[in-house]
């Protein structure tokens, strides 16, 4: 996997501050996409373990709230298993004291009934799904571009309020 960007402090892609992880590679093409280069599975920078543990150390601070992966697009299938091992190396090190977002092209029902992907949504605590749909596109939503994108709860495990930002709910059993 590749990636374009980190930012650590982030306040721009989910509730608190954050770090964020903008990976590199997305098949979805989205018409008026903010960060079209990061279409290229190659664009920026390999990820390796010493990204992943730069990462993990920048979560420590308890003024961090947690994690996003945006993209590009996570839940490419070239991206999945990096992806799911930075979710799981979260869980291990912190348990539900950061929570975790991603940002995907993709939707929620169908990323559902792949296996991999599947691994991931089991590890989160909030899915940004669809599609970015530049006819939708609604600068006063807060942590999506476009009407029709979801922000998903998935677990029941969150350390912020972000209950006025959800529009879906899929929690899982504990």
């Amino acid at each position: 996997m590749y990636y374009g960007e980190i930012k650590y402090c982030d306040i721009a892609n989910g509730v608190g501050v954050r770090t964020s992880l903008f990976v590199s590679g997305c098949r979805n093409h989205c018409k008026g996409c903010f960060q079209p280069q990061t279409w290229d599975f190659y664009f920026g920078q390999p990820y390796t373990s010493d990204i992943k543990n730069q990462i993990i150390e920048s979560l420590k601070p308890d003024y961090i709230n947690g994690l996003s992966i945006l993209g590009g697009d996570p839940f490419e299938v070239e991206n999945i298993p990096d992806v799911l091992s930075l979710v799981r190396a979260v869980r291990e090190e912190f348990g539900f004291s950061k929570d975790i977002w991603i940002y995907t092209g993709y939707i929620y029902e169908k990323l559902k009934t792949q296996t991999q992907a599947n691994a991931i949504l089991d590890t989160i605590d909030i899915l940004v799904d669809g599609p970015f749909i530049e006819e939708k596109k609604d600068i006063s939503l807060p942590y999506r571009g476009s009407s029709n994108q979801r922000i998903i709860q998935l677990s029941n495990h969150l350390t912020a309020d972000v209950s006025k930002y959800i529009t879906d709910k899929f929690i899982k059993e504990d």
